[in-house]
């Protein structure tokens, strides 16, 4: 199966007939005379081989150097080739007995400067940049190229005077990926099969906690800080192509980034919980920076050694292992359009490429300018949300010395971005002989970046890529197995792969990860972050009652939580319905899971309890003319009850009015969303005078699985006491 499924079936060969430069190849015209083609041709190359002149420019790589070829040399329409009577087979023949005695053909004409646009540039241009939607899928994501195998060519990056850098033993990639100890790596290896992890413990300024471990056998340490951290640019190995823009991007490092480029300079995995609207770019350039670094160093060195394989051909002996299975090397999932957009627009501010193919074609299928949200929204929600928000995409950018190329096929490309819907798609059926994932088989660097964005669509598909991730691929696709790192083929890479996974918050799903998919050899950090919590900073004073049930496990939580809530909050639900035709109305019940909105919906509907309880709901499946219908009934009084799921507030932010009192069912992951209902949709009730003080409440059920949402609601000082108070299970804050 291609790794793309909506790639093009047709593909395009570099300098075969009747395809020229980097345009797309077509069929010749019937009114071109081909023989008369191939006679002005090679009567032009023997002349010149007869003449001895050497009227070449050398070229490394042909069209990824970004010149082109001299319009004189597509055409030749000046020669005028009745002169000479040559037949194309005895011309072929003839061309053939040439290249056997003159060696090697002459290398392409190049033109080194261009003084403006021509007709022929600008026709090829315009068919790079609209050749677009059209392909088996309607896909406009797909490429449409060959596979070029997991190699570079000489041309990819860096002349020959530019990838003689000296190579520094101290630098983390050499020490992580390039040149590993062995014994050093067999030991780590061995303590990671073990599950030995040494914690070392410290504090980080402004942030909270660091959790360091490393694969080595010793116990807990507790130590005040982080140690030394990264003070300037200079202390990150940079490459020269990436000194100069990045001293422009990065005027300095702030805290934050100086905090984190240890971590993240150096190959360890990392796990941050403390994203927020203020610090996104400054996340966002320091991953790309990584990123862009490991990108070229890779492609660098197989470059370098090319060169060396090339000089000392008759060196059997020697033996340069620096590639993987595939050429990706970088995966980047995002959940939106638009979060592709800024990576994109970061990696091209760090670099400075002179050209980029389909650029134009980027911009029309993933930029969207237009403002669509009204500035009452959230700030979150519009860096989220704001620009194309779509959340099925793949794109693969290959580098070059000059160019980007965006789309890219995947076994081309050196960084996939990707969201997880759209790669899943990309790997294919679950019947595993049509699945295509060996394009994953090389990654040595994945970014997940907004993970709580990524929970909220469908955490599966990224376990599902995280499952699929440095397995021996089932198709060679070219590989020089000669070259191939030894650790690739004892299917040891998923402890050489850095994770970086950057989120809002931290959640028992991203913890998992972290245990299950985080084994490097380097050492893996996460961040825990202290939370003063979000009952203090309300707005409003509203009794907020906290109600404990007791969980023996977490698969049995569930079904423990549906019944306390029926047993105790039910009944004084009913009764306030009863009791008064007002004080029962305006109950909004939030619902973090679907499946349990789903279960209570059911109940509202089928039980003799609520039978005299009127309800409305809403959740991210609801259609709009049913979520006006259910807004207005609850706003009239018509519905005294309204369910609300979570994952509804995070796609939508509904203003919902009418709302006295908030029983959660479960706390919610983000506490922006506490804060909204409880502070904003209480709060505006009490400044429209709807109700008073006293008679708005809000009344949430937790367990001690629900620690993490727990410590960010009421403070990270707070929620141990909570948990394990033996007094009573019922908590009230004013």
């Amino acid at each position: 199966m291609a790794p793309f499924p909506r790639g093009r079936a047709s593909g395009r060969a570099r300098g075969v007939y009747p395809g020229r430069g980097r345009g797309r190849g077509g069929s010749v015209s019937s009114g071109r005379k081909s023989s008369t083609y191939y006679s002005t041709r090679v009567e032009e190359q023997l002349l010149n081989y007869g003449s001895g002149s050497d009227q070449s420019i050398r070229s490394d790589a042909g069209e990824e150097d970004g010149f082109e070829e001299d319009e004189g040399d597509v055409t030749s329409e000046e020669y005028e080739p009745n002169k000479i009577d040559i037949r194309p087979y005895n011309v072929l023949l003839q061309s053939l007995s040439f290249n056997e005695l003159q060696g090697p053909p002459q290398r392409k004409k190049r033109r080194l400067e261009r003084t403006g646009p021509s007709e022929h540039g600008t026709k090829e241009k315009s068919r790079l940049d609209t050749n677009t939607k059209r392909n088996d899928n309607g896909s406009s994501d797909a490429a449409d190229e060959p596979d070029e195998g997991p190699s570079p060519t000489k041309g990819d990056f860096a002349e020959e005077v530019g990838i003689e850098e000296r190579e520094d033993g101290s630098d983390p990639f050499e020490l992580h990926l390039a040149n590993p100890n062995e014994n050093d790596l067999s030991r780590k290896l061995r303590t990671i099969s073990q599950n030995q992890w040494r914690t070392e413990r410290a504090q980080v300024p402004n942030l909270g906690k660091s959790t360091t471990m490393t694969p080595e056998i010793g116990q807990t340490v507790t130590t005040g800080t982080t140690g030394r951290l990264i003070s300037c640019l200079q202390d990150l190995k940079l490459k020269k192509r990436l000194s100069g823009p990045a001293s422009k991007t990065f005027s300095m490092l702030n805290e934050l980034e100086a905090t984190l480029a240890r971590h993240i300079f150096n190959y360890q995995d990392l796990l941050f919980p403390a994203r927020s609207t203020a610090n996104a770019e400054s996340l966002r350039r320091l991953t790309c920076l990584h990123a862009m670094n490991h990108v070229l160093k890779t492609r660098d060195r197989v470059i370098k050694n090319n060169a060396r394989l090339a000089r000392e051909s008759e060196n059997g002996d020697l033996e340069l292992r620096d590639q993987g299975f595939t050429r990706p090397k970088v995966l980047m999932l995002l959940p939106t359009r638009q979060a592709c957009v800024k990576a994109l627009d970061t990696i091209t501010a760090l670099c400075e490429p002179e050209q980029q193919e389909n650029k134009k074609r980027f911009q029309d299928t993933y930029v969207q300018a237009d403002e669509k949200f009204s500035k009452d929204k959230p700030e979150d929600f519009r860096e989220l949300f704001s620009g194309n928000d779509d959340d099925m995409f793949r794109l693969g950018l290959k580098l070059t010395r000059k160019t980007f190329k965006f789309f890219a096929q995947f076994y081309n490309s050196d960084i996939i971005f990707a969201s997880p819907l759209g790669l899943r798609m990309a790997i294919g059926a679950e019947d595993a002989k049509k699945q295509d994932y060996d394009f994953l088989s090389s990654i040595e660097v994945i970014i997940v970046d907004q993970a709580d964005a990524l929970l909220m669509q469908n955490w599966e598909h990224v376990e599902y890529i995280f499952e699929h991730l440095n397995l021996q691929p089932k198709e060679a696709r070219g590989c020089d197995f000669s070259r191939v790192r030894n650790w690739y083929l004892d299917s040891n890479a998923k402890y050489l792969r850095q994770t970086i996974l950057i989120s809002t918050f931290n959640t028992p799903e991203m913890n998992s990860l972290f245990t299950t998919h985080m084994h490097n050899v380097a050492g893996k950090v996460k961040i825990s972050k202290s939370y003063d919590g979000a009952i203090v900073d309300l707005g409003v004073q509203i009794k907020q009652t906290f109600l404990r049930y007791e969980s023996v496990s977490l698969a049995s939580d569930p079904d423990m939580r549906f019944k306390y809530f029926t047993t105790t909050i039910i009944p004084s639900l009913t009764r306030q319905v009863r009791s008064s035709s007002t004080a029962g109305q305006g109950v909004l019940i939030f619902i973090p899971s679907y499946l349990d909105f789903v279960r209570l919906r059911n109940f509202f509907s089928e039980s003799s309890s609520t039978q005299n309880i009127s309800f409305g709901s809403i959740s991210e499946y609801t259609s709009v003319r049913d979520v006006a219908r259910a807004r207005s009934h609850f706003f009239s009084g018509r519905h005294a009850v309204l369910l609300y799921t979570e994952r509804a507030h995070h796609f939508r932010r509904y203003h919902i009015r009418g709302v006295k009192k908030v029983v959660m069912y479960g706390l919610p992951d983000n506490p922006i969303f506490y804060r909204e209902i409880v502070g904003g949709y209480l709060g505006a009730s009490l400044g429209e005078g709807k109700i008073m003080g006293d008679e708005a409440g809000l009344r949430a059920i937790f367990s001690r699985w629900d620690v993490l949402k727990l410590e960010r609601i009421v403070g990270t000082k707070r929620v141990a006491s909570m948990l394990q108070e033996k007094g009573g299970d019922t908590f009230d804050f004013v």
